[in-house]
């Protein structure tokens, strides 16, 4: 399985990035937890401290987070099955098994299964995720309309 990770610009970042591609190439570590809901994206935290928290994410066809920011957290995902696709404020991306993209603190960006399978994913974050804000954009530019807390995952 071919790897391409987006540039790494801090060793928080690389550690995440690392994270997420060991367990997105280890199946026996996830595979068996994964559940599928029409009603939305299903997803588990698999680890949290102090310092990172790391869920394993599914996605049936059409399924999308909306935009979205981290809360302040940096982070990293990769598609461990299927395919997903990536639109940040500049480019939309197709992120396929092996890929792990990172990003840092204020990244916002929208991740969506616009395939015809099912995909699974592992996303890690530092600091643990404590808020995100979603948004809609009008007239080009980033509108809030809501801020989630941490207990409402």
């Amino acid at each position: 399985m071919a790897s391409t990770i987006a540039p790494v610009r801090d060793t928080a970042a690389a550690a995440l990035a690392a994270a997420v591609t060991e367990l997105a190439a280890s199946p026996d570590a996830w595979l068996p937890r994964v559940r599928l809901s029409p009603a939305g994206r299903w997803y588990e935290r698999l680890h949290h401290d102090g310092d990172q928290e790391i869920w394993l994410i599914s996605w049936l066809p059409g399924q999308t987070t909306g935009l979205h920011d981290h809360g302040g957290s940096r982070g990293a995902f990769a598609v461990a099955l299927g395919g997903l696709q990536e639109r940040d404020l500049g480019a939309v991306r197709d992120v396929g098994p092996g890929t792990v993209r990172t990003f840092g603190a204020d990244y916002v960006h929208e991740v969506r299964n616009a395939s015809a399978a099912p995909a699974v994913s592992v996303h890690a974050y530092s600091p643990p995720l404590s808020t995100m804000n979603r948004y809609d954009l009008a007239g080009g530019r980033l509108v809030r309309l809501a801020t989630e807390d941490a207990g409402q995952w």
